[in-house]
């Protein structure tokens, strides 16, 4: 089913407690899949995975974590692979089985049997490579704005406003992608966030913040990996067997969050989604968000989530 949510007015819509979330918030290591990852965490019990994108990273879901904490669940935000210094693949792969199996890999070294998955982005990518890899460590799925099934490569393929919507994935594969997102301060990176969500304007210091880990030594490279190896056809008939599983059907219950303002993917290439989930699917279009509709309307997302989750 699909639904949509009105706009709340402006200044009513960020997540409750959100001040007091920064606050409890905690900040360590973990070893997990040969990676010392950096998290984010906060409170106690049932396991959640916040998983971020790009040009994002683990911070931003610090507002969420206290949220989450307050209603009894343990949250927990990773750094994706490639997202600090000394984080490069340890394969190489910044494909999806690779960063859904860092999914499993955290589940595990965080001693939990399973969690619940909350993914943006290449986040979203990275939980649904995971569900389909091992559904049994996964027990609710919600994904943000990268749809999932079939018809997301079709549109890149026949969609003419898709692919202008996606230059930058094309610009990223050019020798000089580096050097012109650094300029003037990683002004490409403010550019794509003012087009990705018309309106919505990241805070100074949470801005300053995505570019300091953008540019600490080797994370540009890492990170742009991942648009550099997507469109990339698996090299050996063991890879194309492991892509094949981690692109299969879901079973979990999952949920599916888009921003209808979304100038990065096309609300239109999540229509369909639900041939693929087979364990229940719910869609929700998010009116007056873009592409960072947990940012832009974090309480009312923060509800449907939690909704979804304790239903």
């Amino acid at each position: 089913m699909t639904e949509t949510t009105q706009r709340p007015p402006v200044g009513e819509d960020s997540p409750t407690g959100e001040s007091q979330a920064v606050d409890r918030v905690r900040q360590r290591t973990v070893q997990a899949g040969g990676l010392e990852v950096p998290i984010f965490e906060a409170g106690s019990g049932p396991l959640i995975l916040l998983l971020h994108g790009f040009p994002d990273h683990a911070a931003s879901w610090k507002g969420f974590l206290g949220r989450l904490a307050q209603e009894g669940y343990w949250a927990v935000a990773p750094a994706q692979r490639g997202y600090w210094p000394g984080g490069a693949a340890p394969d190489g792969s910044y494909r999806t089985p690779a960063t859904g199996q860092d999914v499993l890999d955290m589940i595990e070294a965080l001693g939990r049997e399973q969690a619940d998955l909350i993914g943006h982005d290449f986040g979203a990518m990275a939980a649904y490579a995971a569900a389909s890899l091992d559904a049994t460590r996964v027990r609710k799925l919600v994904g943000m704005s990268v749809p999932y099934g079939p018809q997301v490569g079709t549109a890149f393929v026949t969609n003419p406003e898709q692919q202008r919507r996606s230059w930058y994935m094309f610009f990223f594969h050019t020798a000089m992608a580096e050097m012109a997102v650094e300029l003037d301060d990683f002004a490409f990176i403010d550019r794509l966030w003012r087009e990705w969500s018309p309106g919505y304007e990241l805070p100074e210091a949470e801005r300053a913040a995505l570019k300091d880990t953008l540019r600490a030594e080797g994370v540009l490279t890492q990170t742009l990996g991942y648009h550099r190896q997507l469109f990339a056809p698996p090299t050996d008939e063991a890879a194309l067997a492991l892509e094949a599983r981690a692109s299969g059907a879901i079973t979990v219950p999952s949920l599916y969050l888009h921003g209808a303002d979304d100038n990065s993917v096309s609300v239109e290439t999540s229509d369909g989604m639900e041939a693929v989930f087979t364990g229940g699917f719910e869609r929700i279009i998010v009116p007056g968000a873009g592409h960072f509709p947990h940012l832009e309307q974090p309480k009312t997302v923060t509800d449907h989530i939690l909704g979804f989750l304790k239903s």
